[in-house]
């Protein structure tokens, strides 16, 4: 038997998560099955249940998809300012989602998981996690910001990145249901309302 390459196992998986997204978005988590999911993705229930043992599995492994890109970009942008106002860098975040959302549409996605984790304790912790890294990087960059100036020092920096954290979910929202112009220029305000140390400390 020629041996599975670690290749094809990722495309394998992204093939059944592909398919997955394309269900829930459909017909919701509840109203998918996972007779439905192998049908979408065209495969046996043994070559899906490889993968993923249960829908919510998979339902998990879309959510953190969702915000790993997020993660990401907030590890960066953690790692190396590069002179960066927190107006630019929510701003970014915003970007990642919106480019996201047409490519995958994660922002729907993301609403029917925030539905889907008020009963899945699972989903719940797997959000909390990743919520709460990208917390505590929103964290390092507020006091950097308070250091230099360009944010107000008399907030504590948990406080100030909770508020900037809370901004997404109102965003993603939006453009899951709104049209697009509603939100365009939302980006633009934010670094407007952040601007950089020299606009900014006080």
């Amino acid at each position: 038997m020629p041996k599975v390459t670690q290749q094809h196992m990722d495309a394998r998986r992204k093939q059944i998560l592909d398919a997955a997204r394309r269900c829930f978005l459909r017909d919701g988590f509840h109203s998918t099955s996972m007779q439905d999911l192998f049908a979408e993705a065209q495969l046996s229930a043994g070559a899906v249940y490889r993968y993923f043992t249960s829908k919510d599995e998979m339902i998990l492994a879309i959510a953190e998809d969702n915000m790993r890109d997020v993660l990401d970009i907030t590890l960066a942008v953690a790692a190396n300012q590069q002179g960066r106002s927190m107006g630019e860098v929510m701003a970014e975040l915003l970007d990642v989602i919106r480019v996201k959302s047409v490519e995958e549409d994660v922002a729907g996605l993301a609403v029917l998981v925030w539905g889907e984790a008020m009963r899945n304790r699972s989903l719940a912790q797997g959000m909390d996690h990743f919520m709460g890294r990208i917390r505590t990087n929103l964290i390092t960059l507020v006091r950097e910001h308070q250091e230099n100036g360009g944010l107000p020092v008399d907030v504590s920096a948990e406080a100030i990145a909770s508020t900037m954290l809370s901004i997404l979910p109102g965003y993603i929202l939006q453009v899951a249901l709104l049209d697009p112009a509603v939100v365009a220029e939302v980006p633009d305000a934010v670094r407007a309302l952040w601007p950089g140390p020299a606009a900014g400390g006080r």
